[in-house]
């Protein structure tokens, strides 16, 4: 006998961030200690990920037949993080790259490698020990996931693009400058999503050169929702403005924002005003669904979509500054130059401390803003999994 899918399904969104993205697994840890006792089943049929958030969505992914596995794996990876793990950080490899990067792009020599300001190749060694891709296929097949998608930026189509594998009757889409392409997720996938650009290479895709998803998604919450989340859960990264920035909202300044200053905002512009903006759109339409008659929001291809938003309850640039001194030696001259060394331009430090003091006051701070919304969180973790038998996955 096929069982009916059940009514709600529960999507989960991973926001970029770089480093700022352990802040995220400290929050999956807290959701499977709340789950601790019942069945370990992943609670998120749907797992949207982009740029550092998409590495989380993929291990969660390949996981899901064990959640509480998956989420302890996360958290054994990040709490012993160092930056040399991410990108090279000793003096023959920083030197070498700075080279090449000053050879290509002001004198047009170096070839036509793809080079940016940092070599992340240990990224992809790590990636290649520590996931398992074929744990996805297992998961969907088994029904204990439905989906999972990364987005990528495509430098010559100017789209953003989501990879998706999942259950075969998930219909790519097309929209405006973003699209859905059902696919096999497979490491180059999730390199190009967390390519940031002018930080990390772009990664060839298919023929096309990609970058970080967030460069261009206008709409963040948009993938969980075309495959076929009803109700979702964001985990954000973006942190509460200091005290100074709330006290005083127009700051005055002796001395002209440094590169660093310029650079942090650059880069939250990226990756955290998307999805505010996206999320202030969900809750008008969500206003206007409420309002309109149920005859018209069936014509309209309107539903309210609820949504749970856990985010940083302490400033991520404060944080990071605090432990700057964890910058790996040959790093320091780079930062100290544009000013990242220095508190006012700590936020590109946030985005690329991949240090364990960071990474583990992070995700303590997860833990507490995840229990501190239990009463809230509880409802989204108590999701249906009966989805049609029979189906085969991609």
């Amino acid at each position: 006998m096929t069982q009916q899918p059940c009514a709600t399904v529960t999507g989960l969104i991973l926001s970029g961030g770089g480093a700022r993205a352990a802040y995220q697994v400290g929050v999956l840890k807290a959701i499977a200690h709340l789950l601790e006792g019942e069945p370990q089943h992943n609670p998120f049929a749907v797992i949207v990920g982009t740029s550092a958030g998409a590495i989380n969505a993929v291990g969660l992914a390949c996981g899901a037949l064990r959640f509480a596995e998956a989420t302890r794996n996360l958290a054994h990876v990040w709490q012993n993080f160092h930056t040399e793990q991410i990108y090279r950080s000793d003096w023959p490899g920083v030197l070498s790259q700075v080279g090449r990067f000053t050879l290509r792009h002001l004198f047009g020599l170096a070839g036509k490698t793809p080079l940016a300001l940092l070599d992340n190749r240990p990224l992809s060694q790590l990636l290649r020990e520590k996931l398992d891709f074929s744990g996805i296929s297992a998961a969907v097949r088994k029904r204990a996931l439905q989906a999972v998608a990364i987005t990528a930026f495509g430098y010559e189509s100017g789209q953003a693009v989501t990879f998706y594998q999942g259950r075969a009757t998930l219909a790519p889409w097309l929209r405006h400058r973003r699209i859905g392409v059902p696919t096999r997720l497979d490491l180059p996938h999730l390199l190009a999503s967390a390519a940031i650009p002018m930080i990390f290479p772009p990664v060839k895709v298919d023929g096309q050169y990609y970058g970080d998803g967030a460069l261009r998604q206008s709409a963040p919450i948009s993938p969980a929702l075309h495959l076929g989340a009803t109700r979702i859960l964001v985990i954000g990264v973006s942190g509460n403005l200091s005290e100074e920035q709330v006290e005083n909202p127009l700051i005055t300044g002796e001395f002209p924002p440094t590169l660093a200053q310029i650079g942090g905002h650059m880069l939250g512009s990226s990756f955290i005003d998307s999805l505010e903006t996206d999320l202030e759109v969900v809750e008008r339409l969500n206003l206007l669904a409420r309002l309109l008659p149920e005859e018209t929001r069936i014509q309209q291809g309107l539903r309210e979509v609820e949504v749970l938003t856990i985010s940083p309850s302490k400033p991520l640039d404060t944080i990071a500054a605090r432990y700057r001194h964890e910058l790996p030696r040959a790093l320091r001259p780079f930062f100290f130059g544009p000013g990242a060394m220095h508190s006012s331009g700590a936020a590109v430090l946030s985005y690329l401390l991949f240090e364990p003091g960071y990474c583990r006051e992070l995700m303590a701070l997860g833990w507490q803003d995840a229990l501190r919304q239990r009463e809230k969180l509880l409802p989204f973790l108590q999701q249906c999994t009966a989805f049609n038998h029979g189906e085969k996955n991609l």
